[in-house]
Protein backbone atom coordinates (compact mmCIF):
# COMPACT_ATOMS: atom_id res chain seq x y z
CA UNK A 1 0.00 0.00 0.00
CA UNK A 2 1.77 3.19 -1.02
CA UNK A 3 1.06 6.53 0.58
CA UNK A 4 -0.46 8.03 -2.22
CA UNK A 5 -3.42 5.47 -1.75
CA UNK A 6 -4.15 6.70 1.88
CA UNK A 7 -7.21 9.59 1.10
CA UNK A 8 -6.38 12.78 2.53
CA UNK A 9 -8.67 13.66 5.92
CA UNK A 10 -10.54 16.68 6.34
CA UNK A 11 -11.21 18.03 9.94
CA UNK A 12 -13.14 20.90 10.29
CA UNK A 13 -11.71 23.57 7.97
CA UNK A 14 -8.14 21.68 8.12
CA UNK A 15 -7.35 19.06 5.74
CA UNK A 16 -4.58 16.58 6.33
CA UNK A 17 -2.70 14.87 3.82
CA UNK A 18 -1.56 11.01 3.61
CA UNK A 19 2.04 11.93 4.96
CA UNK A 20 0.97 14.22 7.63
CA UNK A 21 -1.75 10.90 8.44
CA UNK A 22 1.59 9.01 8.40
CA UNK A 23 3.66 10.86 10.43
CA UNK A 24 0.60 11.19 12.51
CA UNK A 25 0.20 7.48 12.85
CA UNK A 26 3.88 6.82 13.29
CA UNK A 27 4.03 9.61 16.04
CA UNK A 28 0.75 7.64 17.48
CA UNK A 29 2.77 5.03 17.27
CA UNK A 30 6.46 5.96 18.89
CA UNK A 31 4.69 8.16 21.64
CA UNK A 32 3.81 4.98 23.60
CA UNK A 33 7.36 3.93 22.99
CA UNK A 34 8.72 6.62 23.92
CA UNK A 35 6.08 7.12 26.61
CA UNK A 36 7.82 3.96 27.96
CA UNK A 37 11.22 4.87 27.21
CA UNK A 38 10.86 8.02 29.59
CA UNK A 39 9.04 5.85 31.69
CA UNK A 40 11.95 3.39 32.37
CA UNK A 41 14.47 5.99 31.83
CA UNK A 42 12.51 7.71 34.73
CA UNK A 43 12.32 4.37 36.19
CA UNK A 44 15.77 3.15 35.87
CA UNK A 45 16.73 6.73 37.75
CA UNK A 46 14.06 7.08 40.36
CA UNK A 47 15.31 3.37 41.36
CA UNK A 48 19.02 4.63 41.14
CA UNK A 49 18.10 7.63 43.46
CA UNK A 50 16.07 5.55 45.28
CA UNK A 51 18.78 3.06 45.83
CA UNK A 52 21.32 5.69 46.50
CA UNK A 53 18.87 7.49 49.15
CA UNK A 54 18.20 3.88 50.54
CA UNK A 55 22.17 3.33 50.63
CA UNK A 56 22.05 6.95 52.54
CA UNK A 57 19.47 5.91 54.55
CA UNK A 58 21.07 2.67 54.82
CA UNK A 59 24.79 4.74 55.83
CA UNK A 60 22.58 7.05 57.82
CA UNK A 61 20.75 4.06 59.79
CA UNK A 62 24.24 2.08 60.06
CA UNK A 63 25.24 5.49 61.77
CA UNK A 64 22.28 5.87 63.96
CA UNK A 65 22.81 2.07 64.69
CA UNK A 66 26.28 2.66 65.30
CA UNK A 67 25.36 6.16 67.67
CA UNK A 68 22.53 3.95 69.28
CA UNK A 69 24.94 1.04 70.28
CA UNK A 70 27.55 3.70 71.64
CA UNK A 71 24.30 5.11 73.56
CA UNK A 72 23.45 1.07 74.55
CA UNK A 73 27.17 0.52 75.51
CA UNK A 74 26.97 4.31 77.57
CA UNK A 75 23.79 3.51 78.88
CA UNK A 76 24.83 -0.47 80.11
CA UNK A 77 27.74 1.34 81.62
CA UNK A 78 25.92 4.04 83.42
CA UNK A 79 23.49 1.52 83.90
CA UNK A 80 26.05 -0.37 85.34
CA UNK A 81 27.95 2.24 87.03
CA UNK A 82 24.72 3.66 88.96
CA UNK A 83 23.69 -0.12 89.87
CA UNK A 84 27.01 -0.18 91.65
CA UNK A 85 26.38 3.35 93.26
CA UNK A 86 22.85 2.68 94.04
CA UNK A 87 24.33 -1.10 95.59
CA UNK A 88 26.31 0.91 98.02
CA UNK A 89 24.01 3.42 98.44
CA UNK A 90 21.73 0.81 98.86
CA UNK A 91 23.99 -1.00 101.32
CA UNK A 92 24.49 2.07 103.23
CA UNK A 93 20.90 3.13 103.47
CA UNK A 94 20.76 -0.33 104.93
CA UNK A 95 23.42 -0.67 107.14
CA UNK A 96 21.50 3.17 108.18
CA UNK A 97 18.42 1.74 108.30
CA UNK A 98 20.02 -1.06 110.40
CA UNK A 99 21.46 1.34 112.80
CA UNK A 100 18.70 3.36 113.39
CA UNK A 101 16.67 0.27 113.65
CA UNK A 102 19.39 -0.89 116.48
CA UNK A 103 19.05 2.46 118.00
CA UNK A 104 15.30 3.01 118.42
CA UNK A 105 15.31 -0.49 119.52
CA UNK A 106 17.03 -0.15 122.24
CA UNK A 107 15.64 3.19 122.74
CA UNK A 108 12.00 1.55 122.85
CA UNK A 109 13.45 -1.65 124.82
CA UNK A 110 15.19 1.17 127.48
CA UNK A 111 11.45 3.26 127.49
CA UNK A 112 9.23 -0.13 128.14
CA UNK A 113 12.00 -1.00 130.21
CA UNK A 114 11.22 2.40 132.41
CA UNK A 115 7.86 2.25 131.37
CA UNK A 116 7.73 -1.44 133.38
CA UNK A 117 9.88 -0.61 136.18
CA UNK A 118 7.71 2.50 136.49
CA UNK A 119 4.61 0.84 136.23
CA UNK A 120 5.41 -1.69 138.89
CA UNK A 121 6.22 1.43 140.84
CA UNK A 122 3.06 2.46 140.53
CA UNK A 123 1.53 -0.35 141.35
CA UNK A 124 3.52 -1.33 144.79
CA UNK A 125 2.53 2.64 145.19
CA UNK A 126 -0.67 1.79 144.45
CA UNK A 127 -0.80 -1.29 146.23
CA UNK A 128 0.43 0.23 149.44
CA UNK A 129 -1.98 3.31 149.39
CA UNK A 130 -5.24 0.76 148.98
CA UNK A 131 -3.45 -1.29 151.68
CA UNK A 132 -4.03 2.14 153.52
CA UNK A 133 -7.22 2.49 152.52
CA UNK A 134 -7.80 -0.48 153.63
CA UNK A 135 -6.51 0.05 157.08
CA UNK A 136 -8.68 3.19 156.81
CA UNK A 137 -11.47 1.83 156.09
CA UNK A 138 -10.96 -1.21 158.57
CA UNK A 139 -10.51 1.91 161.40
CA UNK A 140 -13.67 3.56 159.59
CA UNK A 141 -15.61 0.71 160.33
CA UNK A 142 -14.46 -0.27 163.67
CA UNK A 143 -14.92 3.17 164.61
CA UNK A 144 -18.60 3.17 163.41
CA UNK A 145 -19.11 -0.20 165.43
CA UNK A 146 -17.85 1.92 168.61
CA UNK A 147 -19.93 4.99 167.25
CA UNK A 148 -22.85 2.74 167.17
CA UNK A 149 -21.82 1.11 170.69
CA UNK A 150 -22.00 4.45 171.98
CA UNK A 151 -25.00 5.24 170.92
CA UNK A 152 -26.17 1.76 172.46
CA UNK A 153 -24.67 2.76 175.80
CA UNK A 154 -25.93 6.66 175.23
CA UNK A 155 -29.53 5.01 174.85
CA UNK A 156 -29.75 3.43 178.11
CA UNK A 157 -29.42 5.22 181.34
CA UNK A 158 -27.61 2.73 183.38
CA UNK A 159 -25.04 1.68 180.85
CA UNK A 160 -24.59 5.73 180.09
CA UNK A 161 -23.93 6.15 183.67
CA UNK A 162 -21.36 3.13 183.65
CA UNK A 163 -19.85 4.74 180.33
CA UNK A 164 -19.31 8.94 182.38
CA UNK A 165 -18.03 6.93 185.51
CA UNK A 166 -15.77 4.63 183.92
CA UNK A 167 -14.12 7.97 181.99
CA UNK A 168 -14.18 9.60 184.88
CA UNK A 169 -12.01 6.57 186.84
CA UNK A 170 -9.99 6.52 184.03
CA UNK A 171 -8.53 10.17 184.46
CA UNK A 172 -8.49 9.64 188.31
CA UNK A 173 -6.66 6.37 187.97
CA UNK A 174 -4.06 7.81 185.06
CA UNK A 175 -3.41 11.30 187.06
CA UNK A 176 -3.48 10.10 190.76
CA UNK A 177 -1.77 7.45 192.35
CA UNK A 178 -2.63 4.42 194.55
CA UNK A 179 -4.48 4.74 197.37
CA UNK A 180 -4.91 8.54 196.60
CA UNK A 181 -8.82 8.22 195.29
CA UNK A 182 -11.41 5.54 196.06
CA UNK A 183 -14.06 4.79 194.30
CA UNK A 184 -17.64 4.11 195.53
CA UNK A 185 -16.63 4.45 198.76
CA UNK A 186 -19.43 4.37 201.36
CA UNK A 187 -19.86 7.62 203.57
CA UNK A 188 -21.11 8.13 207.08
CA UNK A 189 -24.60 8.38 206.12
CA UNK A 190 -24.76 5.70 203.22
CA UNK A 191 -24.39 7.21 200.15
CA UNK A 192 -22.22 6.34 197.72
CA UNK A 193 -19.95 9.05 195.57
CA UNK A 194 -18.79 7.98 192.20
CA UNK A 195 -15.24 8.80 193.50
CA UNK A 196 -13.77 10.29 196.44
CA UNK A 197 -10.04 11.54 196.51
CA UNK A 198 -7.95 12.05 199.58
CA UNK A 199 -6.65 15.80 200.18
CA UNK A 200 -3.36 16.47 201.41
CA UNK A 201 -2.15 17.53 205.50
CA UNK A 202 -5.54 15.33 206.42
CA UNK A 203 -7.73 17.45 204.75
CA UNK A 204 -11.77 15.98 204.12
CA UNK A 205 -11.87 14.23 200.47
CA UNK A 206 -12.98 15.48 197.40
CA UNK A 207 -16.36 13.76 196.19
CA UNK A 208 -16.40 13.78 192.64
CA UNK A 209 -20.23 12.40 190.80
CA UNK A 210 -20.40 11.19 187.19
CA UNK A 211 -24.13 10.72 186.80
CA UNK A 212 -24.72 13.36 184.66
CA UNK A 213 -28.50 12.93 183.32
CA UNK A 214 -28.42 13.26 179.47
CA UNK A 215 -32.25 12.11 178.69
CA UNK A 216 -33.40 16.07 178.30
CA UNK A 217 -30.13 17.05 176.58
CA UNK A 218 -30.75 14.44 173.77
CA UNK A 219 -34.36 15.85 173.80
CA UNK A 220 -32.73 19.12 173.05
CA UNK A 221 -30.39 17.97 170.83
CA UNK A 222 -33.06 15.80 169.01
CA UNK A 223 -36.24 18.11 167.97
CA UNK A 224 -35.98 20.80 165.96
CA UNK A 225 -39.46 22.03 167.13
CA UNK A 226 -38.77 25.22 168.88
CA UNK A 227 -41.84 24.77 171.65
CA UNK A 228 -40.65 21.07 171.74
CA UNK A 229 -37.28 22.47 172.35
CA UNK A 230 -38.44 24.72 175.05
CA UNK A 231 -40.11 22.54 176.78
CA UNK A 232 -36.79 19.77 176.92
CA UNK A 233 -34.75 22.56 177.88
CA UNK A 234 -36.71 23.24 180.91
CA UNK A 235 -36.91 19.62 181.48
CA UNK A 236 -33.46 19.32 181.28
CA UNK A 237 -33.02 22.49 183.90
CA UNK A 238 -35.24 20.84 186.54
CA UNK A 239 -33.72 17.64 185.92
CA UNK A 240 -29.96 19.10 186.97
CA UNK A 241 -31.32 21.53 189.72
CA UNK A 242 -32.30 18.17 191.01
CA UNK A 243 -29.32 15.94 190.60
CA UNK A 244 -27.14 19.24 192.10
CA UNK A 245 -29.20 19.31 194.63
CA UNK A 246 -29.20 15.56 195.30
CA UNK A 247 -24.85 16.11 195.13
CA UNK A 248 -25.14 18.93 197.55
CA UNK A 249 -27.31 17.48 200.24
CA UNK A 250 -25.80 13.49 199.89
CA UNK A 251 -21.92 14.27 199.62
CA UNK A 252 -21.24 17.34 201.59
CA UNK A 253 -20.84 16.26 204.85
CA UNK A 254 -19.50 18.38 207.20
CA UNK A 255 -16.41 17.62 208.90
CA UNK A 256 -16.49 14.40 206.62
CA UNK A 257 -16.09 15.28 203.15
CA UNK A 258 -15.34 19.01 201.79
CA UNK A 259 -17.41 21.78 201.20
CA UNK A 260 -17.47 21.53 197.68
CA UNK A 261 -17.79 18.54 195.22
CA UNK A 262 -18.08 17.97 191.72
CA UNK A 263 -20.30 17.10 188.72
CA UNK A 264 -18.65 15.13 186.26
CA UNK A 265 -19.79 15.78 182.24
CA UNK A 266 -18.38 13.08 179.85
CA UNK A 267 -18.90 15.66 176.86
CA UNK A 268 -16.65 18.71 176.09
CA UNK A 269 -19.42 19.97 173.80
CA UNK A 270 -22.28 19.54 176.70
CA UNK A 271 -20.55 21.19 178.83
CA UNK A 272 -19.74 24.07 176.57
CA UNK A 273 -23.61 24.26 175.68
CA UNK A 274 -24.46 24.09 179.59
CA UNK A 275 -22.33 27.43 180.39
CA UNK A 276 -23.34 29.19 177.26
CA UNK A 277 -27.27 28.35 177.00
CA UNK A 278 -27.67 27.50 180.59
CA UNK A 279 -26.21 30.16 182.67
CA UNK A 280 -28.75 29.46 185.41
CA UNK A 281 -27.74 26.20 186.37
CA UNK A 282 -23.91 27.10 186.38
CA UNK A 283 -24.49 29.89 189.18
CA UNK A 284 -26.70 27.75 191.09
CA UNK A 285 -24.71 24.96 191.36
CA UNK A 286 -21.97 27.53 192.56
CA UNK A 287 -24.54 28.62 195.45
CA UNK A 288 -24.91 24.93 196.13
CA UNK A 289 -21.12 24.34 196.35
CA UNK A 290 -21.24 21.83 193.18
CA UNK A 291 -18.53 22.95 190.20
CA UNK A 292 -19.54 20.95 187.05
CA UNK A 293 -16.24 19.65 185.24
CA UNK A 294 -15.72 18.95 181.57
CA UNK A 295 -12.89 15.87 181.23
CA UNK A 296 -10.02 18.54 180.56
CA UNK A 297 -11.28 20.76 183.74
CA UNK A 298 -11.18 17.49 185.55
CA UNK A 299 -7.91 16.00 184.35
CA UNK A 300 -6.22 19.81 185.48
CA UNK A 301 -7.98 19.58 189.08
CA UNK A 302 -6.02 16.04 189.07
CA UNK A 303 -3.15 17.30 187.69
CA UNK A 304 -2.93 19.83 190.68
CA UNK A 305 -4.15 17.85 193.60
CA UNK A 306 -1.48 15.69 192.36
CA UNK A 307 1.27 18.57 192.62
CA UNK A 308 -0.35 19.25 195.83
CA UNK A 309 0.32 15.66 197.12
CA UNK A 310 3.94 15.84 195.99
CA UNK A 311 5.12 19.08 197.46
CA UNK A 312 3.47 17.68 200.59
CA UNK A 313 5.49 14.18 200.20
CA UNK A 314 8.29 16.58 199.67
CA UNK A 315 7.48 18.63 203.09
CA UNK A 316 7.04 15.19 205.13
CA UNK A 317 10.37 14.10 203.76
CA UNK A 318 12.70 16.73 203.73
CA UNK A 319 14.09 16.02 207.30
CA UNK A 320 14.96 12.94 206.27
CA UNK A 321 16.61 14.51 203.04
CA UNK A 322 18.14 17.27 205.41
CA UNK A 323 19.85 14.67 207.56
CA UNK A 324 21.27 12.51 204.85
CA UNK A 325 22.53 15.50 203.09
CA UNK A 326 24.58 15.88 206.56
CA UNK A 327 25.70 12.44 206.70
CA UNK A 328 26.68 12.73 202.88
CA UNK A 329 28.48 15.91 203.70
CA UNK A 330 30.75 14.24 206.74
CA UNK A 331 31.56 11.06 204.65
CA UNK A 332 32.75 13.73 202.07
CA UNK A 333 34.93 15.57 204.85
CA UNK A 334 36.78 12.29 206.30
CA UNK A 335 37.07 11.10 202.29
CA UNK A 336 39.18 14.35 202.20
CA UNK A 337 40.87 13.92 204.90
CA UNK A 338 41.54 10.62 204.26
CA UNK A 339 43.23 11.89 200.64
CA UNK A 340 45.22 14.52 201.71
CA UNK A 341 46.79 11.78 204.19
CA UNK A 342 47.03 9.57 201.52
CA UNK A 343 48.82 12.20 199.53
CA UNK A 344 51.12 13.02 201.99
CA UNK A 345 52.56 9.49 201.77
CA UNK A 346 52.79 9.42 198.25
CA UNK A 347 55.09 12.47 198.21
CA UNK A 348 57.34 11.06 201.04
CA UNK A 349 58.02 8.02 198.62
CA UNK A 350 58.50 10.16 195.76
CA UNK A 351 61.50 11.62 197.61
CA UNK A 352 62.85 8.39 198.79
CA UNK A 353 62.52 6.34 194.94
CA UNK A 354 64.55 9.86 193.77
CA UNK A 355 67.54 9.33 196.52
CA UNK A 356 67.33 5.26 196.21
CA UNK A 357 68.02 6.50 192.02
CA UNK A 358 70.84 9.00 193.49
CA UNK A 359 72.38 5.96 195.19
CA UNK A 360 72.21 3.55 192.47
CA UNK A 361 73.64 6.72 190.35
CA UNK A 362 76.96 6.75 192.52
CA UNK A 363 77.26 2.92 192.72
CA UNK A 364 77.18 2.30 188.62
CA UNK A 365 79.67 5.75 188.28
CA UNK A 366 82.02 3.36 191.34
CA UNK A 367 81.54 0.35 189.20
CA UNK A 368 82.92 1.97 186.14
CA UNK A 369 85.49 2.81 187.93
CA UNK A 370 86.30 -0.54 189.19
CA UNK A 371 85.64 -1.89 185.70
CA UNK A 372 88.26 0.64 184.51
CA UNK A 373 91.11 -0.29 187.29
CA UNK A 374 91.13 3.37 188.89
CA UNK A 375 91.36 2.83 192.24
CA UNK A 376 91.72 5.33 195.32
CA UNK A 377 93.96 5.03 198.43
CA UNK A 378 92.48 2.64 200.88
CA UNK A 379 90.58 4.94 203.62
CA UNK A 380 90.98 7.96 202.12
CA UNK A 381 89.12 10.24 199.91
CA UNK A 382 90.25 12.40 197.11
CA UNK A 383 90.21 15.16 199.57
CA UNK A 384 92.05 13.40 201.66
CA UNK A 385 89.29 12.51 204.20
CA UNK A 386 88.42 9.08 205.01
CA UNK A 387 84.97 7.88 203.76
CA UNK A 388 82.46 7.76 206.55
CA UNK A 389 79.25 5.40 206.46
CA UNK A 390 75.97 7.13 205.37
CA UNK A 391 72.67 5.77 205.93
CA UNK A 392 69.41 6.94 204.46
CA UNK A 393 66.38 6.74 205.99
CA UNK A 394 62.85 6.77 204.97
CA UNK A 395 60.97 9.28 206.59
CA UNK A 396 58.36 6.53 206.59
CA UNK A 397 60.41 4.87 208.87
CA UNK A 398 59.38 1.58 206.73
CA UNK A 399 62.97 1.92 203.92
CA UNK A 400 66.75 2.42 205.30
CA UNK A 401 69.53 2.00 203.56
CA UNK A 402 73.30 1.93 204.44
CA UNK A 403 75.30 3.05 201.53
CA UNK A 404 79.17 2.58 202.04
CA UNK A 405 82.09 4.51 199.52
CA UNK A 406 84.28 1.60 199.61
CA UNK A 407 85.44 -1.17 197.08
Amino acid sequence: MNIQDIPAVTIGSVTLSPAVLVALAAALVLLPILALIIVAIRTSAARERLMEETARRDEAAEARLAELLKAQAEMQGRLATMAEVFGSRQAELNQTISQRLDGMTHRIGATITEQTKSTHDNLRTLQERLAVIDAAQNNIQSLAKDVVGLQAILSNKQTRGAFGQSRMETIVADGLPMGAYEFQKTLSNGSRPDCVIRMPNNSPPLVVDAKFPLEAWNAIRDTENPDQKKVAAQQFRRDMEVHIRDISEKYLIQGETQDMAFLFVPSESVFAEIHENFEGIVQKAHRQKVVIVSPSLLMLSIQVIQAVLKDQRMREQAHLIQGEVIRLMEDLGRLDDRTRKLQSHFLAAQKDVEMIITSSDKLAKRGAKIEAMEFETPGARPDGDEAAPRSVESRTGLLKLRVVDED
